[in-house]
């Protein structure tokens, strides 16, 4: 099994990364007047959207480059941690308690990504070696 884990490290960042630079492009291209009201509504203040739009996105590109792969998934796990409890606290809805346990989830994702690094395919790989 070992033989596949530089495959498997990859195919885990492509997963992850592909999850936030969609969400990333989708914010950009529905544009702030669509999503600030949102976020106004959960207390976040609105120009909070652009850096947060941008920074998945970017982060999302760090990823699945794996570059500086443990910094960028610390920042997305705290990102994933935070948006669960901003966002999705309403458990009396259903679908509420699915995206709070999804981003609980993936926040462990990139937990493990900071631990472990991002493996042999990898920017941070080519640099170290």
């Amino acid at each position: 099994m070992e033989k596949l884990d530089p495959y498997v490290a990859l195919a885990g960042r492509i997963l992850l990364a592909l999850l936030f630079i969609g969400a990333g492009i989708n914010k950009i291209g529905a544009g702030a007047e669509a999503m600030v009201p949102y976020m106004e509504s959960k207390g976040v203040p609105g120009i909070l959207f652009w850096p947060t739009a941008l920074f998945e996105v970017v982060g999302g590109l760090a990823i699945l480059a794996g570059f500086q792969t443990r910094i960028f998934a610390f920042l997305l796990a705290g990102f994933c941690l935070m948006t669960a409890v901003i966002f999705h606290m309403d458990f009396s809805q259903q679908i509420e308690s699915v995206l709070f346990m999804k981003n609980i989830a993936i926040g462990g994702g990139f937990l493990i990504l900071a631990r472990f690094g991002a493996g042999e395919f990898s920017v941070d790989n080519r640099a170290s070696g």
